[in-house]
């Protein structure tokens, strides 16, 4: 389980224990901070926190808020400034020469614009969504602090902000947040003043699907647990293929090769692990993997091994695209000299997450470039009537 699907947790039994539930988010930074926009932290009025929103120094301090300053529910935001140098002795002491604005609200459960229960749905129907949340605006712009706008995948739309100028432009940047897939916080300058808007992405949990339940699948499946992912085994050995030994599973499949691809589902939010050890139940299993939507695909074993799997196939007429075989990672892993079933599980589970996040897996200290990914920031000038 991961911070946000902890939170979420956390959120479904503060409804049923009653108990009145806020939320801080991180919705705009600048310079260095710990934590990006998006990052969450749900507190309840018994005071359970979870998630962070910084490396621990901010956390009490937002909790304190809402004891003192949301009495009348309305949200607020906070802004914490450490670029000062005396920050250090005299202010939180992050050290981090860094600006971040949190955004706390407290957590209507009757509203249909509650992001909690929005980011619920998106996880157990496995669907995109994206939420545009108002956290600044000045002048006589028709907002309200927190307003929200939420698109579904269908294109249906909820919102509570009232500018028709505002709602247009965010219909069209919400709508290209969902197609390019990339978070952002905007700056709308209107007519009667401006709203700042941070658009956020709120993605499905991956599926990561194992074929091949040995011993050394454990800890795949073990590290993938902790990153939230909802994980699927399948294997032909009824000895091997148990709940008994991968309790941390959604699903464990007994299959055989021959019927494998009916009994498993993949789709663009899938990627898998070929580690069978077994030559033809690995050639069956690219068969059906290469044309699918996964998006990442790693089998185990030597380079000419993988590559003779290829061959065979190309053998039985079967050509793949350049594209197809792009996500074809083989040997699997990035190289950190694992040698036994728990490193070979870090490197693989590691290569796996840098390519979601279109990363290299290098050393940090050689990047050039900023360590978090970048989100845009934009300005835009909107044309009102």
């Amino acid at each position: 389980m991961n911070e946000l699907q902890a939170i979420l947790e956390g959120f479904e039994s503060s409804q049923k224990s009653g108990e009145i539930t806020f939320l801080a988010t991180v919705v705009k930074t600048q310079g260095s901070t710990y934590r990006r926009p998006g990052a969450k932290m749900l507190m309840t009025n018994a005071g359970r926190m979870i998630g962070t929103i910084s490396a621990g120094c901010l956390e009490n301090d937002v909790f304190e808020h809402t004891q003192q300053r949301m009495l009348d529910g309305k949200p607020i935001v906070v802004t914490y400034d450490n670029t000062a140098s005396e920050d250090i002795l005299w202010g939180f002491g992050l050290g981090c020469n860094g600006i971040v604005q949190v955004l706390i609200e407290r957590l209507e459960t009757e509203s249909t614009l509650n992001g909690i229960a929005f980011t619920q749905e998106c996880f157990h129907k496995k669907h995109l969504g994206i939420i545009a949340t108002v956290f600044a605006f000045e002048g006589g712009v028709d907002v309200k602090l927190g307003s929200r706008l939420l698109l579904y995948p269908n294109g249906k739309i909820l919102t509570d902000i009232k500018d028709p100028n505002l709602i247009q432009s965010l219909s069209a940047d919400t709508q290209a947040a969902f197609a390019n897939q990339k978070s952002s916080v905007n700056n709308y300058q209107l007519a009667l003043g401006s709203a700042e808007v941070f658009i956020e992405v709120i993605q499905p949990p991956t599926s990561l699907v194992i074929f091949g339940a040995g011993y050394d699948a454990v800890p795949v499946a073990q590290f993938a647990q902790a990153l939230g992912w909802q994980i699927t085994v399948v294997d032909c050995r009824a000895n091997e293929a148990t709940r008994a030994r991968f309790p941390m599973a959604c699903d464990v499949i007994l299959s055989r090769r021959e019927i494998v691809q009916k009994q498993v589902f993949i789709d663009a939010y899938t990627v898998a692990v070929v580690m069978t050890h077994n030559y033809l139940d690995d050639l069956e299993i690219l068969k059906m993997l290469l044309p699918s939507p996964a998006s990442y695909i790693g089998v185990l074993g030597p380079k000419a091994r993988t590559e003779r799997l290829i061959e065979d196939l190309r053998l039985q007429e079967i050509v793949y695209t350049t594209e197809q075989l792009k996500r074809l990672h083989g040997p699997i892993g990035i190289d950190i000299g694992a040698d036994t079933p728990e490193g070979i599980a870090i490197a693989i589970i590691a290569e796996i997450q840098a390519v979601l996040t279109n990363r290299s897996g290098n050393f940090l200290r050689n990047r050039n470039q900023p360590i978090h990914q970048c989100y845009e920031s934009n300005l835009k000038l909107l044309v009102t009537t």
